[in-house]
């Protein structure tokens, strides 16, 4: 049984160049833009990554920074991604050294073409600016880069092209897995694993991983059940497949034909359950599956016992949709209130957390009390006092985001660490 770090996608993911499988010519390309640029040589200030999903355009910007010694920032299609949010979050870090280490840095925006025209409001302009005024390199993927409204990005950068991983390729790498893995697997159910990726290695491993965990041996009857991967279905789609599926194996199906995450799935089910459900009966019914499925994945998350996780999938899918009694009818779903509030305040809960956990780790405290008995006096001193926060920030080995985030403003923490770069010269 997989453990949480060793989720196989995680387990077997690269940390060198050399480990990546496919698109050989495009890894090449890049890493010769990066060298150039990191050399300031007179190149394109950014690299335009695109291709399908799944082969490898954030993955050879995560294998760069470790093999380049480089600070990763990254902003993905998760995030809010507005101009207010992208100056705020990659604006001053694309202009200082690391403070740990005084290490350069590489810059990610992933998946630009999922910006919308709400939520990411004046995003690409900003992005445009990011690279405009960044010191170090910057780093664009998309899957469909040829939007009119992407010209300008185009213009501005080194496009690479990512292709999909070839069948071949694919089932000599999960041929390696399972060897590692102790499964003895035949040729025959790898290829049709890999054939049904579409060419995405992450659907592949993350597909042998669920059907092959826990088996000494893989064969062709095991796989035969899997369905063609549509990737162009979204949350509004895979909403209405297991809303309107009439057996429990079509309303399964409609999950694994979408790329989001199950825990998102979970939230958009349970956003929408009292639209589709008018009947109280039916939706107390509904709300009793999705609550097991609930139950379910918290065990799997806080047991590592990872077999758990298809009865939670069985029940938010086929438990949910088998309650109805009468004829699916159209629904307007709603986006989940939760992944929007979270969203917004994600960036703020990520610094709050690496503080305290700095602050614990110094003061042989919990996260917990360091939020509750050290961070408010801590905003007050960088907010008052930039000297003493330049010292505090040192010894806490703190980075410009979490400066700024007690600071309380751009102006202060550029002060805080000028103070910082001061003392760092005259020592």
């Amino acid at each position: 049984m997989s453990t949480t770090a060793n989720l196989w996608i995680v387990k077997y993911k690269p940390r060198r160049f050399s480990e990546i499988i496919g698109n050989r010519t495009a890894i090449l390309e890049f890493r010769t833009w990066l060298e150039k640029r990191l050399k300031g040589a007179d190149v394109e200030k950014a690299a335009f990554l695109w291709g399908p999903p799944g082969v490898g355009k954030t993955l050879t910007v995560e294998v760069a920074a470790i093999e380049y010694n480089l600070e990763l920032i990254q902003m993905n299609a998760s995030d809010a991604r507005s101009r207010e949010r992208i100056r705020r979050v990659l604006g001053m870090a694309s202009q200082y050294l690391s403070l740990v280490g005084g290490r350069r840095k590489i810059i990610l925006v992933d998946e630009v073409d999922g910006m919308s025209g709400t939520e990411d409001r004046g995003g690409l302009a900003a992005v445009i600016e990011l690279i405009q005024q960044s010191r170090f390199p910057v780093v664009l993927t998309a899957n469909d880069p040829w939007d009119p409204r992407f010209r300008p990005l185009r213009e501005l950068c080194k496009m690479i092209r990512y292709d999909r991983i070839r069948v071949p390729t694919l089932v000599s790498y999960l041929r390696r897995i399972c060897i590692a893995e102790g499964i003895v697997a035949d040729d025959a159910a790898l290829r049709i694993i890999a054939q049904r990726s579409d060419g995405d290695v992450r659907s592949a491993v993350n597909d042998l991983q669920a059907i092959a965990q826990g088996k000494k041996r893989l064969m062709l009857s095991d796989v035969e059940w899997l369905a063609y991967r549509d990737r162009q279905y979204g949350a509004f789609d895979v909403l209405k497949n297991i809303f309107a599926a009439r057996t429990c194996r079509a309303a399964k199906a409609a999950l694994a034909s979408s790329l989001l995450d199950y825990n998102m799935i979970f939230q958009w089910i349970h956003e929408n359950l009292p639209l589709q459900y008018p009947s109280p009966e039916d939706l107390a019914e509904a709300y009793d599956a999705l609550s097991r499925a609930d139950v379910f994945l918290g065990r799997t998350k806080r047991t590592q016992a990872w077999a758990l996780l298809s009865y939670a999938l069985d029940l938010m899918t086929a438990g949910v949709s088998m309650v109805k009694k009468g004829k699916y009818k159209f629904t307007k779903y709603q986006f989940p209130q939760r992944i929007k509030i979270l969203s917004q305040t994600k960036d703020i809960r990520t610094t709050m957390n690496s503080i305290c956990s700095a602050i614990a780790e110094k003061c042989h405290i919990s996260t917990k009390g360091a939020v509750s008995e050290y961070l408010p006096y801590l905003r007050f001193i960088f907010r008052v006092n930039p000297e003493m926060a330049a010292g505090i920030a040192k010894w806490l080995k703190l980075d410009e985001n979490m400066i700024t985030f007690l600071a309380g403003s751009f102006d202060r923490a550029n002060e805080i660490i000028s103070l910082m770069r001061k003392r760092r010269k005259s020592t």
